[in-house]
């Protein structure tokens, strides 16, 4: 089959795209064609190599898949060749107590396709028969692709973790992400009202567009005291953050008494400064999140039939185009996902 690896960490010019060997599945696993791959900050991190963290090589990147059944194993009895699927990108054992309780995301073994394992960017993939999910309505692939890892982050930061309510406000990081863009819709999906932050007004147009209440140029307003003027002093309930470094002291000013503040990611860096007496005066609470169950992602994917959420896809590349697609991701120049189709 046709693969985008790289065969060293390093640079997106180490993507290549070339032969490599087909899937062969066990007796509970299902081989995909895969249709659509949507690109995550993640499969950036494996690219560049992650400290500690030992990756097979050559390996294929993607964590966001979907397609159609071409195969299952001996043991399979639930997806038939020829369904149209996605798939849940959380790996883990099974049989724990987490698993067990429907926190599978908290698997000691826990990992995303793509990252220690091979993941979408290829003609075809292996994933266990529990991962595999019916595409909702009549989604394209495309963008079934751009719902699985993003929404299932946002919604366990938001509805998990933070436990929106109406009436709550929410200030949400970085609109033009794929998490951001969830959030967005998430939040208002709970009748919060949304502040979205990006840095250009471009993307702050289309934030608002899914739903944003109002807006805030972090690369030409200050974050705090906008957040401060918008609440009139009060600060939000909630901060759905990812970006790390560059904002966090900011954040933590942004935050209402009894507020939470959410985290999932750190692009910008990931040492922050925090004043505990800050912390504890203002009883706020500080949360770090990584992905979510698979009941969480069967919960949220109804509300795309419905038509209450909806995928945001900035455009969809052919699969040898993977460079650029993350050149483009590296240079924050898309809003929403980035899907890459074999």
């Amino acid at each position: 089959m046709k693969a985008v690896r790289f065969h060293e960490h390093g640079g997106a010019e180490n993507l290549l795209y070339e032969e490599a060997p087909d899937p062969s599945i066990r007796g509970n696993e299902v081989l995909v064609r895969v249709r659509a791959c949507a690109l995550n900050h993640l499969d950036i991190w494996v690219r560049n190599g992650i400290p500690g963290v030992k990756i097979p090589l050559p390996h294929i990147l993607g964590s966001d898949i979907a397609g159609e059944v071409t195969q299952v194993g001996d043991l399979v009895t639930r997806p038939k060749i020829g369904d149209r699927i996605l798939i849940a990108p959380g790996l883990s054992c099974g049989q724990c107590l987490p698993c067990l309780s429907g926190r599978d995301h908290l698997c000691r073994q826990y990992t995303i396709i793509g990252s220690r394992t091979d993941g979408g960017y290829a003609e075809d993939v292996k994933v266990p028969e529990v991962n595999v999910i019916p595409v909702p309505g009549a989604l394209s692939f495309e963008e079934a692709a751009a719902i699985p890892l993003v929404f299932l982050t946002a919604w366990h930061m938001l509805v998990t973790k933070a436990g929106i309510k109406p009436g709550d406000e929410v200030l949400i990081i970085a609109a033009g992400s794929g998490v951001g863009s969830a959030a967005i819709q998430i939040a208002k999906l709970f009748g919060a009202r949304v502040i979205a932050t990006a840095g250009s007004d471009e993307k702050l147009s289309k934030a608002k567009a899914l739903g944003a209440d109002l807006v805030i140029n972090h690369s030409t307003q200050d974050l705090a005291q906008e957040v401060r003027r918008l609440t009139d002093k009060r600060g939000v309930d909630i901060i759905v953050e990812h970006v790390g470094s560059a904002v966090w002291e900011k954040c933590l000013l942004s935050l209402a008494h009894g507020g939470r503040l959410v985290t999932c990611g750190a692009t910008s860096g990931y040492e922050g400064r925090t004043d505990i007496r800050y912390l504890f005066s203002r009883q706020l609470s500080l949360m770090g999140s990584y992905m979510g169950s698979k009941g969480e992602l069967l919960e949220l994917l109804p509300f795309f039939e419905q038509g209450k959420l909806k995928p945001v896809v900035d455009r969809a590349l052919p699969l040898k185009e993977a460079p650029l697609a993350h050149r483009l991701l590296e240079e924050r120049k898309q809003f929403g996902k980035l899907v890459l189709t074999p």
